[in-house]
């Protein structure tokens, strides 16, 4: 089965790369440095932030469907420097490769059906079985330790 994953789309973050930190306090947000490599995943480009580099940290609402009682929001980085990244396809990308991750299986009405923790190959192997099963229409994925969303992953259109 093939798979592909998903990022953030870069133009609903664009307005915040001109605010000031006041502006970005005021609205739940903050302006970021990033600190040691692999820190700061930025979720539209799909790469780490490299040290000093800025970045947007805010709250982001990756599952909005009203009629589902897993709604969810969370906090994310997006790089300032940020590049929109392509799908990609039967691969995991660096950022997400080598993280330990939770995946969570939802069907189309948005109902968790299954959920894993797991990094590097083990991850690429229960996207592919999980999108081979017609009753699970997207896998979000986030940080198994803090818990916040990257990507998404589902088939090909």
């Amino acid at each position: 089965m093939t798979y592909c994953i998903t990022p953030l789309p870069l133009a609903p973050f664009q307005p915040f790369f001109a605010l000031d930190d006041a502006a970005l306090l005021a609205r739940g947000a903050r302006r970021m440095t990033a600190g040691t490599p692999n820190s700061a995943p930025g979720r539209v480009s799909l790469i780490d932030a490299a040290p000093g580099e800025s970045l947007i940290l805010l709250n982001h609402a990756h599952l909005t469907e009203a009629a589902s009682p897993y709604r969810a929001n969370g906090p994310i980085f997006v790089r300032e420097a940020a590049v929109q990244s392509p799908l990609v396809v039967n691969a995991l990308p660096a950022i997400l490769a080598s993280r330990l991750l939770s995946l969570r299986a939802y069907d189309r009405d948005w109902m968790m059906v299954d959920a894993e923790v797991a990094q590097g190959e083990a991850v690429e192997t229960w996207l592919s079985e999980r999108l081979a099963d017609s009753s699970i229409q997207t896998i979000h994925i986030h940080t198994a330790r803090r818990g916040c969303y990257m990507a998404a992953a589902s088939r090909p259109a």
